[in-house]
């Protein structure tokens, strides 16, 4: 437990302003004795007097502050001035106490008190939003789950775009070159980091994962608004709703934010600022890893272009891959989930010769993603043990990666060590849970699960 002096007594929403001259929103935050601002530029176009993205803008404010909270995890969030609904507070406080559960856990923080206290609003209808129909907004980083949800989506509507956001100046390589070949534009969101976190050893801030995801999605609502679409649509799976790991009864999972809590509580929380007419929802939530490395591996134009390795998005310039690692427990995950699907000499190449497959120093990894090692799953943004399981019972069963030492040494012990029998791909193809595709949106096959 880090020494009470590093938890601040309270975290305070300061305000935001909008300055549709630059088109920029800026959120201010203030905790132990810092004030802190995030910069976001959406570009001078768009409807910047509709209320509806002022009402998008609180939004992204409300969600935006985590990032600053973290540094002192103060015991009470002080919504300052910012008027919201007991429901809004309940939502934040589940946002807080779970998008931060891995950065709780790491630190030693019990998060389960937080009080979330601000002035009650009004009981108030929504804004009267009214986008155009069939044109969605993308969020893509560049990695199989986007491209998949993009060459699905693409199928049935046709004026859909990507959002990509970057930091000021810099675009990363492994987003750009996928997101050429899709062919759709591009809505770019500039997003400036408050540089006081940078340094958090020498201020003493406390450290750690915070829910991305969550502020990416706010952002990318913004931008819809501002264009006048009607959705948002995300590509997390199925298993970005399973924990990471439990901890004194409570769940802990590094990919909250992508999980189905998140996108039904995000989903109430627009609904209910901006109305029925427009739609945050994940394409691939019903679906499995498998699934989708299934229908990426039937998208060749990008295999040559994709990148999962998060060494391509470190925010130092000077440590950011260009290629894939080949070593981080991403590389070996979508190596693993690709290798049922895709020749063995393909996933080679897409690795420059350096598959983790082909390494016996990764090995250790591979039995993390394997749940050989029960208290080591990667706090990452892997899949189900199960499909991982599967994945490597049918890889070893191909015939172009007969003979392979990494394969055979897993599959053996899982047979003979652990006891675990054979499982096939196909018990993760069909969809797996519900989703909240709206209708208008949503291709016959996945409306099975719809609620």
């Amino acid at each position: 437990m880090p020494p009470p002096s590093k938890r601040a007594e309270r975290f305070r929403y300061d305000g935001y302003t909008i300055d549709p001259s630059r088109g920029e929103v800026r959120c201010t935050y203030s905790t132990g004795g810092h004030t802190f601002t995030e910069r976001y530029v959406f570009g001078t176009e768009g409807d910047w007097e509709s209320p509806a993205v002022e009402a998008a803008v609180r939004i992204l404010f409300l969600l935006a502050a985590v990032s600053y909270y973290k540094t002192t995890a103060a015991e009470v969030v002080d919504l300052g001035t910012t008027l919201t609904t007991a429901e809004e507070r309940a939502f934040l406080s589940t946002y807080y106490v779970n998008g931060l559960g891995e950065f709780a856990y790491r630190n030693g923080i019990d998060l389960q008190g937080l009080a979330v206290i601000g002035p009650d609003a009004a009981p108030a209808p929504p804004v009267d939003y009214l986008p155009e129909p069939l044109r969605p907004l993308i969020p893509f980083g560049g990695g199989l789950d986007s491209i998949v949800t993009v060459a699905w989506l693409t199928q049935h509507v046709s004026d859909a775009a990507l959002c990509v956001v970057h930091p000021p100046g810099e675009r990363f390589d492994a987003i750009e070159g996928a997101a050429a070949v899709t062919g759709l534009p591009i809505t770019r969101i500039t997003r400036e980091i408050d540089p006081l976190v940078r340094r958090s050893d020498e201020l003493g801030f406390l450290n750690g994962h915070v829910p991305v995801t969550a502020i990416i999605t706010a952002a990318a609502l913004v931008a819809a608004v501002l264009d006048h679409r009607d959705a948002v649509v995300l590509s997390n799976e199925w298993s970005a709703s399973i924990p990471t790991l439990f901890f004194e009864g409570q769940p802990v999972n590094h990919q909250w934010s992508k999980g189905i809590e998140f996108e039904e509580g995000f989903a109430r929380l627009v609904a209910n600022t901006l109305g029925p007419h427009v739609s945050v929802f994940s394409y691939l939530r019903s679906r499995s890893e498998l699934w989708v490395a299934m229908q990426f591996s039937a998208l060749t134009q990008y295999h040559g272009v994709f990148r999962s390795c998060n060494r391509a998005f470190h925010q130092d310039r000077t440590a950011r891959l260009t290629r894939w690692c080949g070593t981080c427990d991403k590389c070996c995950f979508i190596d693993l989930i690709l290798a049922p699907f895709m020749a063995a000499a393909e996933l080679r190449r897409v690795f420059d010769g350096h598959e983790p497959l082909d390494d016996a120093d990764l090995e250790d990894r591979f039995f993390d993603l394997l749940g050989l090692d029960p208290d080591a799953k990667p706090f990452e943004c892997v899949g189900d043990v199960e499909e991982c399981r599967a994945a490597l019972f049918h890889a070893a069963l191909r015939p172009d990666r007969q003979d392979s030492p990494v394969l055979d040494g897993l599959a053996e012990h899982m047979h003979n060590e652990a006891g675990l029998r054979y499982s096939d791909v196909i018990e993760f193809l069909p969809p797996l849970g519900p989703h909240h595709i709206p209708e208008r949106y949503a291709p016959s096959d996945l409306l099975v699960h719809t609620h």
